[in-house]
């Protein structure tokens, strides 16, 4: 994504080695942990979300509110997140969203053993399951604090790695169902960003499907803005409001006179509560 929370050299090195409406219940079939749960209406968002490394200020969200894009995605938490966040306070969420923007909430969490380069918080065999937990709860703080309520979807990015390295993959698969079932415990549904050649590849295709993600936002640069014509996995999975597709990055575009580089984003998903 734009070069959120590493440099754009940095992610390079990481990719290299990796070789709207309102719903209820939609998006939840894998998340087994739900069942027991009253849970709030889902707030889906139907078209093109933009996501860029640091929140625009409230002027140029007003300026690029011109009906290209309909949501946004931001940078919420995790330790490794790599943007400075000034603008993203509880009033920039509430004067947004009440110009009609809808918010895609991210936590940039720990990342996997086996990935390259330095990260501030790197998961292991044996710190996976509790930094799933403490994660997740550090994402709904954060995400609570900028008023986004109980019901949002929380999107987990994580980042290229080796899936045919087993023991990393585990340890991955371990802190994503970690993250995913303490954040239902708190009534956040549970998203997850990753690429097709990799992250986003091992939820989808993991034969135990016992509290992954619902939500399935892919990284595939394809330039498509779809999430059907491209989607990589059977057709039966992550339906009904489940799919997210980031189809280009380091797009330079201008809206209501303001400019910004963003990465495109075609959404059909959950996205925050707020208001």
């Amino acid at each position: 994504m734009a070069g959120h929370r590493q440099s754009r050299k940095r992610r390079y090195v990481t990719w290299a080695v990796a070789g709207a409406a309102v719903v209820a219940g939609a998006g939840i079939a894998a998340q087994t942990s739900m069942a027991a749960t009253a849970w709030p209406a889902q707030k889906t968002f139907t078209g093109r979300a933009f996501d860029t490394c640091t929140a625009p200020s409230k002027s140029t969200m007003k300026a690029w509110h011109t009906g290209f894009y309909g949501a946004a995605a931001v940078y919420v938490g995790g330790k490794n997140r790599g943007c400075a966040q000034p603008n993203l306070t509880a009033s920039w969420v509430s004067y947004v969203s009440a110009m009609g923007w809808k918010l895609v909430p991210i936590y940039v969490g720990a990342q996997p053993p086996c990935q390259s380069g330095s990260n501030p918080e790197r998961l292991t065999a044996s710190t996976a399951a509790s930094l799933g937990t403490g994660d997740a709860k550090d994402a709904v703080a954060k995400a609570a604090a900028l008023g986004m309520k109980a019901g949002s979807a929380l999107y987990l990015d994580m980042e290229p790695y080796d899936t045919t390295n087993t023991s990393c993959n585990d340890a991955v698969l371990t802190y994503v169902r970690s993250f995913d079932k303490e954040l239902r415990a708190e009534t956040y549904r549970a998203g997850y960003y990753g690429f097709t050649s990799s992250s986003a590849k091992a939820v989808a295709t993991a034969s135990d499907k016992t509290d992954l993600p619902g939500n399935l936002w892919y990284a595939l640069w394809d330039k498509q803005n779809t999430t059907t014509a491209d989607w990589p996995w059977g057709a039966t999975q992550f339906t009904n409001h489940s799919r997210a597709h980031q189809y280009m990055v380091n797009s330079k575009e201008s809206h209501g006179g303001v400019t910004l580089t963003v990465d495109r984003d075609a959404w059909d998903a959950p996205v925050a509560v707020t208001g």
